[in-house]
């Protein structure tokens, strides 16, 4: 006897409910149908029935326009955060089966970081991963700010590693590290010996900067803005060993963190603690959300500890916590 069509359940599509999901996180996920399209080799109609399909059965709008672009309704982030780890988890199934076969003994890790990042708080992580690793080919991809996000969000690297103000919706960001921000100075620069230093005290001379877009220059900004005290940047620069330089040249002062202070530096510059006046700087692990960790990539955030760096900068006598 023919099931009527009322009798008919819900998702009739059961055995291909994979594919309107996979259509709707994509979408979501690239705010466009079109892009979402591309992303699954599949022509726009196709992408559009699908997600009409979806919103039909589940009898709610699940997308809405935002300009340009599309957004999730909220109706639309509860299913969002439900499918996407089911999604990527059946994507990546085949790809994790195959590195579980193999185990730890071949693969591949791509890693986003900063310049300042690699330069200073990777050698020690990266030389224990070889160690314990050595037939992984380990990439390190020297991006900042938005090229980091895009990596991540494009798949082109399996995790970043850096500092982060603004935590995207699709990121998972977890500090591990801090390290207290430090003025720095020629030696014989009016500030190195001042008693009480005030942020004031800066005001007269020049700062050198990273570039606007960076953190360091966002946070700085940020301070003296609520603070009210007046700045002004002599040089924008990018990467902290140059503006070491620069500075110890003669040329301004400049606020970094204190993980870029080493034992070489002492005797070029003078450095004094700014903590009462702005954040501690933290670095960690970022990765996107519902994303399928290698075991590669497991294995190399577990090197991250938060016991493998102290914070501050230097003394008299070498390396100095704070």
């Amino acid at each position: 006897m023919a099931r009527s069509a009322s009798s008919t359940p819900r998702f009739a599509y059961k055995g291909d409910r994979l594919k309107p999901l996979r259509a709707f996180c994509q979408t979501a996920r690239l705010g466009s149908v079109s892009r979402a399209a591309e992303a699954l080799y599949l022509s726009q109609p196709a992408v559009t029935l699908q997600l009409q399909a979806l919103e039909r059965d589940m009898s709610v709008k699940l997308l809405e326009r935002s300009g340009r672009r599309l957004v999730m309704t909220p109706e639309g982030e509860a299913l969002y955060e439900l499918a996407r780890p089911l999604v990527e988890g059946l994507d990546g199934i085949e790809g994790a089966f195959r590195e579980r076969m193999r185990g730890m003994d071949a693969g591949e890790l791509h890693v986003a970081a900063g310049t300042s990042t690699i330069l200073y708080l990777l050698p020690a992580i990266v030389q224990q991963f070889k160690q314990a690793h050595p037939d992984v080919r380990l990439s390190l991809h020297n991006v900042t700010g938005a090229g980091g996000l895009d990596l991540l969000r494009s798949d082109e690297v399996d995790l970043a590693v850096g500092s982060m103000l603004d935590v995207p919706a699709d990121l998972d960001y977890a500090p591990v590290y801090s390290f207290e921000p430090m003025l720095i100075m020629p030696p014989d620069h009016p500030l190195a010996d001042k008693p009480e230093l005030e942020l004031a005290d800066l005001s007269p001379y020049g700062l050198i900067l990273p570039p606007q877009r960076l953190t360091t220059y966002r946070m700085v900004d940020l301070v003296f803005q609520r603070a009210r005290v007046p700045y002004t940047v002599a040089l924008e620069v990018g990467g902290w060993e140059v503006i070491k330089q620069y500075v110890a040249m003669g040329l301004g002062i400049s606020i970094v963190t204190a993980i870029c202070l080493t034992e070489t530096d002492h005797g070029r510059l003078a450095t004094r603690s700014l903590a009462e006046y702005f954040p501690d700087r933290s670095y960690g692990v970022v990765v996107r959300k519902g994303k399928y960790l290698s075991p590669q990539a497991r294995a190399f955030t577990e090197l991250i500890k938060p016991d493998l760096f102290t914070r501050g900068g230097y003394d008299d006598t070498g390396p100095s916590e704070r």
